[in-house]
């Protein structure tokens, strides 16, 4: 909202103050400051001339014109000028030689055209009035020579724009905003809304609600007689163009105008267009409308319209129709205000991507009272600028609504800001933003228990909004003014008294944690797992938790893939993105594509999250839930079978050098196995360990994917907590990424540690070590052979280790051989060689019977 401060001085006695000051205050009470901007400080040396002489001068590609002008001084200026939109006898603004117009730009005395031009001659545009002008501002015939322009036409002003919030649609006008800055000053209002209205006589035009769920008032007033060629005064195209409108013609005009003055959107028809009653209601099947922007539309159902015989006139308060619009011949003009559902409007605007000035006072509520006033207001400035007759009588058709009432506890601001605020000063401050305030509680049942009433803050739909313990004499009751909507709570209510009285007072208080509280087991292990990955080179992401089908199609998942069961959005931020993810890997991978994209081609990421992974039988959507009551067990029920279940996930994507090649030497690219190594840290933190075997998923490798599974210490079973490898060439294509990257997902919500983890016994006696070298079968899992080597060894193996794998010619064609460090050491004794041979025979023994193993060189 842009605010002239001329405009906002004519309803507020602002003392002596800076634009900055004003915007200080008006910060102070709720309404953000974007800028300020100051026109026609800069302006100077420009003042009011005649037009005395027109010489045409010819042999120019375009008009040119050597003008003499007087200007106050004592002979004529003569000034070249193009444009030919005035004749003699004009009355102009003239920048003497000296002046400065808006930009800096400085006039002089210059020879042009084979004449001397000795000043200027102004258009709107060059003065800072507006963005663009057709030709030269004419000023009117009485308008004395030599004055200065600046003053005369009040171009020096200052400009507040404010960004307003959803809550404060009052603030959308230059009355509300003087309200704001009169309480801010402490100075007396002048509500321009307060005009005395003539009486009723009659109906204007034939008008009637037909759905009041709509609109709730609506308000017709006429005009005829109405000259079109009159063309908006000057000091109103001022002040529209301040307020960031520009100028269209007088009726349009001053529709704009009273709307930016009161705050209330104003339409004009052309009476002659008219045809029968009209009728606001919602769309009927297959209507549709042109609208002023010659776009034809389609009508849903549920749009507010304004309707005659003929069908739509306009989508309410939205915009208005082609056929009834305001013509350059319209002499009879109907005005039109109303007061019509915010949420109704805001679905009109959103449905047809149409926001318009009207469209965004409407959806934030506009004062219910404003369509009598705002509706003569427009008729006596078109009565008296263009000429009209007002005509009389006016169509006034009502619903009348609900009161709203509010009733809490006087001190209950000074509870919610932990601030005593006395309870005249919370009367004082209610009664400032214009609301009626009375005591007690007005028609609310109050239950006495000894000695105390207990009571419940009632808002205005009636429902208790929190049980309170209060005296009985302590209530208020609050009837919110009609420019106010949005306060039908007890806390909107607490929110003015603190916000008035400053947000400077608070105490700044820090709560007191409860004794004993602290991270739970889970909240210390999602942190031991961000640390084990950072320090294995890691760099942890946040990604959007939204994913769209694209995503799981690059993934090759398959259809019946249980990762392409997902949640939908109701209200995406995009509509490429309308799902909760399933899988953390699509956010992982975008943000490694865009790294690799800007030059960095060794990046390992990590990212730890919650997945959304919706039950085969779960219902569509969830019940909405009643707001005036605690939802019942059934209903707490069905909402939790329709969320998603949402395990808590770790994943990693690495591509390029894994370890850094420099002057030290060769580095090391990444693969798969730092993927599982990845697995395999997080699983250490959870004190648990994973086992790797070889697996299909998508969208890993299928010759290059490990199953990561745990053992249940309750049931002894495998379960299986992730997959980890090298991603499939298809989805590295898809994603534009380096060859062999390589991916690990991880489920931590199955790596819960079962309690305290027990720590190890240290043996003090010395360790024994035994290493043996297996040819195995080339096919053969390392997995298998370490867990036949860790059954064999017996309970004196302290650890055992691949250190080496060989593939060649003495290990034999189709063979491998692994090479193990066997540790052993007892908890009682120094071991013997002889027993750590047996142990260690014991081992391969095993091995041999389990997968064919032999030691290498027997």
């Amino acid at each position: 909202m842009k605010v002239p401060l001329s405009w906002l001085r004519e309803y507020v006695d602002l003392p002596a103050v800076t634009a900055h000051e004003v915007a200080d205050r008006l910060t102070a009470a709720g309404l953000k400051l974007e800028a300020i901007t100051s026109h026609g400080h800069e302006i100077k040396n420009v003042v009011v001339g005649r037009v005395l002489e027109i010489e045409e001068l010819t042999g120019f590609k375009k008009p040119v014109r050597h003008c003499k002008v007087e200007v106050g001084e004592a002979a004529p200026r003569e000034i070249v000028c193009g444009a030919t939109n005035f004749s003699v006898g004009a009355v102009v603004p003239v920048a003497l030689p000296g002046a400065v117009l808006p930009g800096g730009f400085e006039i002089g005395s210059r020879k042009t055209y084979g004449r001397m031009s000795d000043g200027m001659i102004c258009s709107e545009a060059e003065l800072g009035v507006a963005e663009s002008s057709p030709g030269i501002l004419l000023l009117p015939d009485d308008t004395p020579i030599g004055a200065d322009v600046v003053e005369l036409l009040g171009l020096r002003d200052d400009v507040l724009e404010l960004e307003i919030t959803p809550d404060r649609g009052y603030a959308l006008s230059i009355r509300g905003v003087a309200r704001e800055a009169a309480i801010a000053f402490g100075v007396p209002f002048r509500d321009p809304a307060q005009i005395e209205l003539p009486a009723a006589d009659g109906e204007s035009w034939p008008a009637s609600i037909g759905d009041p769920t709509a609109c709730d008032r609506f308000v017709l007033r006429a005009v005829s007689g109405f000259d079109p060629s009159v063309e908006s005064p000057l000091w109103m195209r001022v002040r529209l163009a301040r307020a960031g409108m520009r100028s269209v013609s007088l009726a349009v005009d001053v529709t704009n105008y009273v709307m930016l003055e009161l705050g209330q959107p104003l339409h004009a028809f052309d009476r002659a267009r008219l045809t029968g009653e009209i009728v606001v209601r919602r769309a009927r099947p297959g209507e549709s409308l042109e609208t002023l922007d010659h776009v034809v539309r389609r009508l849903h159902e549920d749009d507010i319209l304004i309707t005659d015989a003929s069908g739509a006139l306009s989508i309410a308060g939205t915009m208005g129709g082609l056929h009834s619009e305001i013509s350059d011949d319209s002499t009879e003009i109907v005005i039109e205000a109303a007061h019509f559902s915010a949420t109704g409007i805001a679905r009109n605007s959103r449905r047809h991507n149409l926001v318009s000035e009207a469209s965004k006072r409407f959806e934030r509520g506009v004062d219910r009272e404003l369509p009598l006033a705002a509706s003569w207001r427009a008729v006596r400035l078109l009565v008296e600028l263009g000429g009209a007759t007002a005509e009389p009588g006016v169509t006034h058709a009502e619903v009348e609504p609900a009161p709203v009432r509010v009733t809490i506890p006087a001190g209950y601001p000074g509870r919610v800001a932990g601030l005593p605020y006395a309870r005249e000063t919370v009367i004082r401050r209610l009664e400032q933003i214009g609301c009626v305030v009375t005591e007690g509680s007005a028609g609310q049942a109050v239950a006495v228990t000894g000695g105390v009433a207990a009571t419940g803050v009632v808002s205005s739909s009636g429902g208790m909004a929190g049980k309170l313990a209060i005296p009985g004499d302590d209530l208020i009751t609050v009837t919110p003014p009609s420019w106010r909507p949005d306060l039908s709570d007890p806390n909107d209510l607490a929110e003015e008294v603190i916000r008035l009285e400053g947000y400077e007072h608070l105490p700044s208080v820090l709560p007191v944690a409860p004794a004993g509280a602290g991270l739970t087991e889970e909240q210390r292990l999602r942190r031991r797992v961000g640390r084990a990955l950072a320090m294995s080179g890691y760099v942890e992401v946040l990604s959007y938790p939204f994913m769209g089908g694209r995503d799981l199609d690059n993934l090759l998942l398959a259809e019946d893939d249980p990762r392409r069961r997902v949640t939908r959005l109701v209200n995406p931020l995009s509509e490429d993105e309308p799902f909760m993810r399933t899988t953390l890997l699509p956010g992982l991978l975008k943000t490694l594509v865009r790294n690799v994209g800007r030059g960095f081609s060794d990046v390992a990421l990590f990212e730890t999250g919650l997945v959304y992974r919706p039950e085969p039988y779960a219902p569509a959507t969830a019940p909405v839930l009643a707001v005036d009551r605690r939802p019942s067990a059934e209903e707490l029920a069905e909402v939790e079978r329709a969320l998603p279940r949402q395990p808590y996930r770790v994943a990693v994507v690495l591509t390029g050098e894994f370890e850094r090649s420099g002057w030290w030497g060769e580095g090391r690219r990444a693969s798969w196995a730092d993927a599982i190594e990845a697995a395999r840290a997080v699983a250490r933190e959870a004190g648990t360990e994973l086992e790797a075997r070889s697996d299909r998923h998508e969208p890993w490798h299928p010759g290059r994917c490990a199953e990561l599974s745990i053992t249940d210490p309750g049931t002894g079973e495998r379960v299986v907590v992730g997959h980890a490898g090298e991603l499939h060439p298809r989805v590295v294509e898809v994603y534009g990424l380096p060859p062999r990257t390589a991916a690990m997902e991880l489920e931590l919500s199955l790596l819960r540690p079962a309690g305290p983890v027990q720590a190890p016994a240290v043996s003090t006696y010395p360790v024994a070590t035994q290493d043996v070298a297996l040819i195995v079968p080339a096919e053969t899992p390392v997995a298998e052979v370490a867990a036949a080597l860790t059954e064999g060894a017996g309970e004196l193996l302290e650890s055992v280790r691949l250190f080496d794998v060989y593939e060649g010619p003495q290990a034999g064609e189709g063979n491998k051989s692994l090479a193990y460090a066997l540790r052993f050491r007892a908890a009682d004794r120094t071991l013997t060689a002889e027993e750590t041979t047996a142990a260690r025979d014991a081992a391969v023994a095993l091995a041999a019977d389990r997968t064919g193993a032999r030691l290498r060189g027997a």
